[in-house]
């Protein structure tokens, strides 16, 4: 867990990424003018590309890439058992007893030897971060380190089951357990990795019922888990094992670890859950207590750097853009007819973005991302009336962190401390009624939030097979200790 909050907050950094295909590109208040982008694309993306979080980089220094590489390196380690608890002992893997298959003349028996049977993971092993070699700042969607843009590897470490490992199945009691929101998927990633889990040997495998809160709520117990009980939860939405937010003091939920006899702990949640993990393994830490923890990030938005896509996204934007179209079908019937359809991305516009992509009847998408202005000349306003006099409809597809400046501030969180959100969707609807009366236009609005409808589904396939994958390797890790 320290790998991962010390790779979310980098010494060399380029500004913060969200869904903006120009990472690292300050955001532009005005239209940009054709005959000067490309000089001021330039200045600003090498203005950009050399503005750091941290200790300065010296560019003139000719060792400053394998310094930047050796720095990367570290933020990205991955703690082993073994730098915790040196006199760890590592035993074979049991992974590979259970896997082999007798379907094969090629060996005796039908079975594989060790030898023979090449399905483990070299601890060197190492897979490229960034596959595009940028050579110019210009270039469109360039990630630059450097004002020259120059190519630096940036290697992680390969996920998979290794020849050791550090805990004996019979040993082991594991606890998986889901905090947050509800997202598409909850229930494959907790069936995959009970079966992972089956697969090494592990026997004693339980649910905490609603979050964290199941460590301290004494009317609340847990959900012994096993392939036949997981077995077909992946058919429906939802999470088994239920969901909340907050919890009790981290004190109370490892005493409560200590007291059950848990020594692996699979968390599946957000920002505020993993801090939530992270705290747990220092005070296992601190308590000197054999313990693993092992967070699979979970955000219905994909606003997780360095990840191609997070679970239940697909499945997000397969729902939303069934929202849209029915946003469209009220706008396109009605006489004037205008659709707002309102979606999830607190801070990003993944979902809103590619639904509209997915779609192909939006008119107007507005993400966080992207600074807008309702009224004035170049305002949301005028160009809706543009559509309505050309069109006769237009659909509005609108994140729910998008033009939060518009809206009254608020000081309000959440219980896992998320700054309470205004409804931008409302807020646009009602200022669009306000415009249209007071031109003499009318207009018909129907304003769509299919919020809840879309995060309760059943995860679709391509969602499935990356949960088989996160909750695959979720027990990967936890056995190996790395």
């Amino acid at each position: 867990m320290d790998a991962l909050l010390h790779s979310i907050t980098p010494n060399f950094a380029l500004p913060r990424r969200d869904s903006h295909p120009s990472y690292g590109l300050p955001r532009l208040n005005s239209p940009c003018r054709r005959s000067n982008s490309a000089h001021v694309a330039k200045k600003l993306l090498v203005s950009a590309a050399t503005e750091k979080r941290g200790p300065d980089l010296d560019f003139n220094d000719p060792d400053w890439k394998s310094k930047f590489q050796k720095d990367f390196e570290r933020r990205f380690n991955i703690p082993h058992i073994t730098d915790i608890f040196p006199d760890a002992i590592s035993i074979p893997s049991t992974f590979c007893l259970k896997m082999r298959t007798p379907v094969s003349e090629d060996f005796a028996g039908g079975y594989p030897s060790d030898e023979e049977w090449h399905g483990y993971i070299n601890n060197n092993d190492r897979v490229l971060l960034k596959v595009i070699n940028y050579t110019s700042p210009t270039s469109a969607g360039a990630v630059c380190i450097d004002p020259d843009c120059t190519w630096v590897e940036q290697w992680v470490h390969r996920a998979g089951p290794r020849e050791k490992i550090y805990f004996r199945p019979e040993e082991v009691k594991a606890a998986i357990l889901t905090c947050g929101g509800l997202c598409p998927g909850l229930n494959d990633v907790i069936r995959q990795i009970v079966v992972t889990l089956e697969i090494y040997g592990v026997k004693k495998i339980v649910g905490i019922p609603f979050g964290y809160r199941g460590f301290s709520d004494k009317e609340l117990t847990e959900m012994p888990l096993s392939r036949k009980v997981v077995q077909n939860i992946h058919l429906s939405g939802g999470s088994l094992l239920g969901v909340s937010r907050g919890g009790p003091p981290i004190s109370e939920i490892v005493d409560s670890m200590e007291e059950r006899g848990i020594n692996m702990l699979f968390v599946l949640g957000g920002n505020g859950t993993h801090a939530g993990a992270n705290a747990i393994h220092n005070e296992c830490r601190k308590r000197q207590m054999r313990v693993a923890v092992v967070g699979v990030p979970k955000t219905i938005d994909n606003d997780i750097l360095l990840m191609d896509k997070t679970f239940g996204f697909d499945t997000a934007v397969e729902e939303a853009q069934r929202a849209i179209n029915s946003a469209y079908i009220e706008a396109h019937s009605a006489y004037h007819g205008v659709g707002i359809v309102k979606l999830m991305g607190r801070s990003s516009g993944f979902i809103a973005m590619h639904a509209s992509l997915a779609s192909g009847q939006v008119d107007i998408c507005l993400i966080p991302e992207v600074h807008f202005n309702l009224h004035g000349p170049h305002g949301i306003l005028r160009h809706l009336k543009y559509l309505i006099e050309t069109k006769g409809s237009a659909v509005i597809c609108v994140a729910e962190g998008a033009g939060q400046d518009f809206l009254q501030k608020t000081n309000a969180k959440d219980a896992s401390g998320n700054t309470v959100l205004g409804d931008i969707g409302v807020h646009i609807q009602q200022e669009i009624k306000k415009k249209f009366k007071g031109i003499g236009i009318p207009v018909d609005v129907k304003y769509i939030d299919p919020t809840y409808m879309i995060r309760c589904g059943r995860a679709n396939a391509s969602d499935g097979i990356l949960c088989t994958v996160l909750g695959q390797n979720a027990g990967f890790y936890q056995v190996i200790s790395q």
